[in-house]
């Protein structure tokens, strides 16, 4: 895990060095192009989901971003068939990612994470909750998607998959589809 982990950084490092050869950096900070961004998600009900998500980051060149995150989600489901039990699941970590954009609004992203990740099933028939216990997952988002221009920003769709498949992680057995927005300083 840990060599997959070295072996994305190491790739990220590596597109930033050869993207930043192209020229189009003047060598110094630009502030110009800084932004900020992420997800956010609610809803409520007998699925309750609480999503926030920031990142910032920098366009070193226009082939070429990378940037830093925090996670935070929390989500709960109500079942009532064929017994009636809550289940309870949180996560929160750090992220960092990279994205090369090989043709105009198209990008490819690669996404290492380590979240902290936590649970409980509780039951209303009196049966003991089972707990998740709190631990470190670490999780590689690799895919790809679309940056929408929209005046200083952008907005994002992106499709994600995690090549590392931990069990407990947030994305396990399944691809994730994020909807997100940058805005530029």
């Amino acid at each position: 895990m840990k060599k997959i982990f070295l072996c994305s950084l190491f790739t990220v490092t590596l597109l930033a060095s050869v993207f930043s050869q192209d020229g189009e950096t003047s060598g110094g900070f630009d502030k110009s192009r800084l932004f900020f961004g992420g997800g956010f998600g609610l809803s409520f009900g007998s699925y309750t989901l609480i999503n926030f998500s920031p990142q910032i980051g920098y366009h070193f060149t226009n082939f070429w971003a990378a940037g830093a995150g925090v996670n935070l989600l929390y989500s709960s489901v109500h079942y009532t068939y064929p017994y009636e039990y809550k289940d309870e699941y949180g996560a929160t970590g750090l992220n960092v990612f990279g994205r090369v954009y090989p043709i105009q609004n198209i990008m490819l992203q690669v996404q290492p994470e380590l979240n902290y990740v936590w649970g409980d099933e509780k039951y209303y028939d009196g049966t003991p909750s089972l707990k998740l216990a709190g631990t470190l997952v670490p999780s590689l988002l690799m895919g790809g998607g679309v940056s929408i221009p929209a005046g200083r920003g952008a907005l994002l769709a992106t499709l994600l998959y995690d090549v590392l498949q931990n069990p407990e992680s947030p994305y396990y057995g399944r691809a994730v589809f994020n909807l997100g927005f940058n805005i530029g300083f």
